[in-house]
């Protein structure tokens, strides 16, 4: 039996439930999407609570979002853990990366937030 349609929506998943129609996005409804997932954990995540950051790691995932493989998600996820002054004085250069971070995914994480 069909589940009943949500107004304003015209469109069944797979699992049905309704969402609602955006022209154009059709094929994602259904998707499941690991690295999408993780993106968005990711830049969930990032939200920080100096601003200065937040604005960093949002230009970040505007502009290099499709950059972001696995290693240098972990690279992130590892820069996330830092406190936000410290988080702020790498992305400005005005500090050398900590152990963690000092690989090559780091430093290549470090060089895009850097360069937005």
């Amino acid at each position: 039996m069909d589940a009943p349609a949500i107004p304003g929506t015209d469109r069944m998943a797979g699992d049905g439930r309704s969402r609602p129609f955006l022209p154009g996005r059709e094929e994602r409804w259904d998707e499941q999407d690991e690295d999408g997932v993780a993106l968005r954990r990711l830049r969930w995540r990032a939200r920080r609570g100096m601003l200065e950051n937040d604005v960093l790691l949002a230009r970040l995932f505007d502009r290099h979002a499709a950059k972001l493989d696995a290693r240098l998600q972990c690279a992130l996820e590892r820069l996330l853990q830092l406190p936000d002054g410290e988080l702020l004085d790498l992305a400005l250069g005005r500090a050398a990366p900590p152990d963690a971070l000092d690989t090559e995914a780091g430093n290549e994480l470090l060089a895009l937030l850097r360069s937005v």
